[in-house]
């Protein structure tokens, strides 16, 4: 059974709250679109649930906007396998010996492999030092309901895929600030070689962060679980699958379920040239270069953007998602990610 569309639990930013302020928050618009994401997009239920139901495997899936929710048998519990490395990730930047200073030799020898090669010996020192206590806490902040830490094997934690949805949605703003571009940077940076579903049908113009998690090639598992950004749009899709009978299997449900989540998603690019182009480009010295080549996204918001005077300067700058004027523009920066050098990892 579908699950109703609910307003999502993003405190200032979700319907009909109001800022500190008292003043209730812009809208946000869809750079290119110039629409809420939830007016001109909501995501192929019907299409994915017939598929779902004619494949080998214990299938499962949600999608979340910051206003609406979406589910297919989306409290059924599976094991985690590798997606909660995300997790692990996200308490071990948050414990107070790491969360106040910057990330040391050791810290990036655990969490780039972990995440970018999905290396199970990195993620058991690191769930050793995070223990069932830091995923556990970590859970209650999210606001999660079924999920249950299980430290031996760390792959057989519980997961559902409301919770991470949930959990996805704003993974940025769990992040301590100062490692917040260098984890978001990790998780677009997923190794080629692991780059099926969602990373073979990842739509243009929006930015990929995902990770995810599969049984050794054996067919048990295959999950992931991803955020999409574009502005101060995001989604998160969570498609969780066991029993698939082969990896290949699993991999081609992956892509064919998001495929179908994602029918219809806008991708149009918002137009830059002349002044603007000049301007995005001086909001963008500083910033970091995006690393162009296969899978290779950046966390900061590059897009490619329509060409005209200025327009190749633009393209090679890390900016956000709008140009002056873009109605999206005030309120676009509350959904990217921050690249300024203070702010992240060298």
């Amino acid at each position: 059974m579908v699950a109703p569309g609910t307003a999502a639990q993003t405190g200032s930013l979700a319907t009909g709250t109001r800022t500190a302020a008292g003043r209730k928050p812009a809208a946000c618009l869809v750079p290119g679109a110039r629409e809420p994401l939830e007016r001109i997009w909501r995501p192929d239920m019907t299409a994915a649930i017939a598929f779902a139901r004619h494949r080998s495997g214990d299938i499962a899936f949600a999608v979340r906007t910051r206003r609406r929710f979406f589910g297919y048998r989306a409290d059924h519990v599976e094991e985690s396998a590798s997606v909660v490395k995300a997790m692990l990730m996200v308490a071990y930047m948050h414990r107070p010996s790491v969360a106040r200073r910057r990330l040391n030799g050791y810290d990036r020898s655990l969490l780039i492999p972990m995440i970018t090669h999905s290396d199970n010996n990195a993620a058991s020192i690191v769930d050793g030092i995070v223990g069932n206590g830091g995923l556990e806490a970590l859970a209650r902040r999210v606001g999660m309901t079924h999920f249950q830490a299980v430290a031996q094997p760390w792959g057989a934690t519980q997961i559902t895929a409301r919770d991470q949805t949930r959990f996805f949605l704003h993974i940025d703003r769990l992040l301590p600030r100062r490692h917040r571009a260098f984890a978001m940077f990790l998780l677009a940076s997923i190794t080629s070689s692991q780059r099926w579903g969602i990373g073979q049908v990842a739509r243009r113009g929006w930015h990929l962060y995902f990770k995810g998690g599969w049984g050794y090639g054996t067919g048990l598992l295959d999950h992931q679980v991803v955020l999409l950004t574009r502005g101060c749009a995001r989604v998160s899709v969570a498609v969780l699958t066991m029993y698939d009978g082969s990896h290949s299997y699993g991999k081609a449900t992956l892509r064919a379920i998001f495929a179908r989540l994602l029918h219809g998603f806008p991708t149009g690019a918002p137009r830059v040239s002349g002044r603007a182009g000049r301007s995005l480009q001086r909001r963008g010295e500083g910033w970091r270069h995006n690393r162009r080549g296969h899978g290779r996204d950046h966390p900061a918001g590059t897009i490619d953007f329509a060409t005209g005077p200025g327009g190749q300067q633009a393209r090679r700058a890390v900016l956000t998602l709008s140009a002056p004027g873009d109605p999206c523009d005030a309120n676009c920066n509350a959904g990217a990610v921050p690249l300024a050098r203070d702010h992240g990892e060298p």
